[in-house]
């Protein structure tokens, strides 16, 4: 019980654990823990030395090259420093793959609301991830009018912290989409003849 009690205390540890769940093979620096969770490097700390010590994950010195500024010059110098792994033999590891990855990290209504500001939506598909569907083209994909790629960037970017993995996204005007469609583009038929969930459909595509 002491170990469970560690595991789940916070968003942010979530955002970590489901960091290294989703990258099994990964190894993170402090400061990429914190630059894909979102969190500060505070907390990037505080959680992975929690989860180490609850045997979630491993940390290893390793020797990396870094750049430094000195004397107004940028150089590359050697620095050890400690990343961390998932540790295949945690013995919570399957029950919490099952909870933090099979399981559907955002809700529609969730999804659809935070991207409703980025444009005129005409069409908004998920698949991959939110589907649990490793073999998607994309994990989600956005059509409409008058887009705005920055928001839209920013928007998927919190939304890979959250979830804890880099998700891939195609965004297209609603011309340019009917346009490809038409044309039979690979990367749109595949997205719509392959396992998908529409969220919102205003332009009433077909099979």
């Amino acid at each position: 019980m002491e170990t469970l009690s560690k595991l789940f205390s916070g968003e942010a540890r979530v955002r970590v654990m489901r960091l290294f769940l989703f990258n099994p093979e990964g190894f993170f620096s402090l400061e990429q823990i914190m630059e894909k969770a979102r969190i500060s490097i505070k907390e990037a700390k505080f959680e992975a030395d929690v989860l180490q010590k609850a045997g979630m994950i491993r940390g290893r010195k390793s020797i990396h090259l870094i750049l430094v500024k000195r004397r107004g010059k940028v150089k590359e110098v050697k620095k050890k420093i400690i990343c961390w792994h998932l540790s295949p033999d945690f013995e919570y590891l399957l029950p919490l793959q099952n909870l933090l990855i099979n399981t559907r990290p955002l809700r529609p209504n969730e999804i659809l609301k935070r991207i409703s500001s980025v444009g005129k939506l005409k069409l908004v598909i998920v698949s991959g991830v939110f589907i649990q569907n490793p073999d998607s083209r994309v994990d989600l994909l956005i059509v409409g009018d008058n887009l705005r790629r920055g928001s839209i960037d920013r928007i998927v970017k919190t939304m890979e912290a959250e979830i804890g993995k880099e998700l891939t996204f195609a965004s297209f005007e609603t011309a340019d989409f009917n346009y490809r469609l038409g044309m039979y583009d690979k990367l749109v038929r595949d997205i719509i003849d392959y396992p998908h969930q529409k969220l919102l459909d205003k332009l009433n595509i077909k099979p």
